[in-house]
């Protein structure tokens, strides 16, 4: 028997299902990220020894605490761009790419067969979103909250002592997000 000309009818679990795999997304994406106790603890901020140390400092702590700096930056550049409506929609947009492409990703990207990296999918997010907000004339304001951003994350990192860190187990590498990527 045919049932030529028939729709299937919708039951809406779809919707459903679609919705608890975003939620469920959400939340182990942001659970990647470290826990904000750990990056803000005052027992493990310190003056470095000297350059050396600091620069050590800086790319162990880009390499760990990655995703919690790009939130920070990316909260610092939303805040300044409230009194900019029309750079805070395109703000809007190319966050929900942030949150696609980079914080909610389960596997690797691969694009034609070719695994991208991480820190290319943060830099390209940044000099794509960066590029597209300074195209909606808010050009001054824009670059002093990165600018500001940067510094904190800077900052931080040269501060934030690394020998607390368990960096075998979480699989960062010795050069963290400075370190040349491997193919």
């Amino acid at each position: 028997m045919t049932s030529y000309g028939t729709i299937p009818a919708s039951d809406g679990g779809t919707k459903v299902e679609f919705l608890s795999r975003a939620k469920e997304r959400i939340q182990t994406g942001l659970g990647i990220s470290r826990p904000w106790k750990e990056m803000f603890d005052i027992h493990s901020i310190n003056i470095p020894h000297g350059f050396a140390d600091a620069i050590s400092r800086i790319k162990t702590n880009f390499g760990y605490f990655r995703m919690n700096y790009a939130m920070i930056v990316l909260v610092v550049l939303f805040l300044s761009l409230l009194w900019h409506p029309i750079s805070l929609i395109v703000f809007i947009v190319s966050m929900a790419a942030w949150l696609f492409l980079y914080f909610l990703r389960d596997e690797p990207l691969m694009i034609f067969h070719y695994t991208i990296d991480d820190r290319v999918i943060l830099g390209v997010l940044s000099v794509v979103t960066i590029g597209l907000l300074l195209l909606t004339g808010a050009t001054m304001n824009i670059l002093v909250s990165v600018l500001i951003g940067l510094a904190f994350v800077v900052v931080h990192a040269a501060l934030r002592k690394t020998e607390d860190l368990c960096l075998d187990e979480d699989g960062v590498e010795a050069g963290g997000f400075l370190a040349a990527s491997s193919p």
